[in-house]
């Protein structure tokens, strides 16, 4: 069993993104700029934020953080949104989620400037990426498929089976596996919480991801033997033994799984990383117009 090193991978794309900037810097050029949009005070929201304009720190992007309170209301966050799509220094940006309950999230969405939306959640981009079209992919299904390539895992005929529909994770990675690329033509089955017979699904799975959001749905007995395991999970399970009351685990039962699969990514350090540094290589993408021109 070897594990899919998502940190790992991530400080090596980093790395090469870095070599790049410092390229841009070396001649002169425009240094890509990133800007995150942060409401409220949600604990989660604000670890990802932070890790975001830490890593923009690390490769020498430009970064903007802009913390707004939760009483702030639809018209003036769409006013925010309107200056950063209308904004020539700005690259691309992300209006982190959830969102209070008074805003709208499809409004905000599409507001978004597709030609800026590096998150990949407008529904131009969404389309595009489904007829094969050049885009900006959904962060954490670019981040997987990151890791795919670069470990070396054949997708071309592999039966993949993704556990979760949601728009963000499961029915992207649903449509990127199953295109005609270097990383795809894989024949994929999306399951979710109202498939009959899940377990029975998961077990013919050559290549199983895990986007449930339920700690350690994904069993050793539901796999078969030598199966690719990517957990998109992360979940926070209390454990008094640790200092914060709780620890972070994924949709797979890592213990369990580990001495049948072939690859496995671990939580945390497996598909969180990639995400983050997926943002990053589409504000790459965005600074040198590579998509929309």
């Amino acid at each position: 069993m070897e594990i899919l090193d998502g940190k790992k991978l991530s400080e090596d794309i980093k790395n090469e993104i870095a070599q790049e900037v410092a390229q841009i810097k070396a001649a002169g050029g425009n240094i890509p700029h990133l800007a995150a949009v942060l409401i409220g005070n949600n604990p989660a929201s604000e670890s990802y934020v932070r890790s975001k304009v830490r890593s923009c720190d690390q490769v020498g992007f430009e970064s903007t953080l802009i913390r707004k309170d939760d009483s702030i209301t639809e018209e003036e966050l769409l006013e925010i949104i309107h200056e950063l799509n209308t904004s020539d220094d700005v690259d691309g940006f992300i209006v982190q989620l959830p969102l209070p309950k008074h805003i709208d999230e499809v409004k905000v969405t599409l507001a978004i400037d597709p030609k800026k939306d590096v998150d990949g959640f407008h529904p131009v981009n969404f389309g595009r990426m489904a007829q094969g079209l050049p885009c900006y992919l959904p962060a954490t299904p670019f981040g997987i498929l990151q890791m795919i390539e670069r470990y070396g895992i054949e997708t071309s005929g592999a039966h993949v089976v993704v556990v979760g529909r949601s728009n963000i994770v499961g029915t992207p990675m649903s449509i990127l596996l199953s295109r005609k690329a270097k990383t795809g033509n894989a024949t994929v089955t999306l399951t979710h919480s109202r498939t009959k017979d899940l377990a029975a699904e998961v077990s013919r799975a050559d290549i199983v991801i895990a986007a449930i959001g339920i700690p350690n749905f994904i069993s050793a007995d539901m796999i078969k033997e030598g199966a690719v395991i990517i957990d998109v999970g992360i979940n926070r399970v209390e454990d008094e033994t640790r200092k914060r009351g709780y620890r972070l685990v994924g949709d797979v039962d890592f213990d369990g799984v580990a001495g049948k699969a072939s690859y496995v990514t671990p939580v945390p350090g497996g598909v969180g990383p990639m995400t983050v540094t997926s943002l990053l290589m589409n504000t790459l993408k965005s600074s040198r117009k590579e998509i929309y021109g």
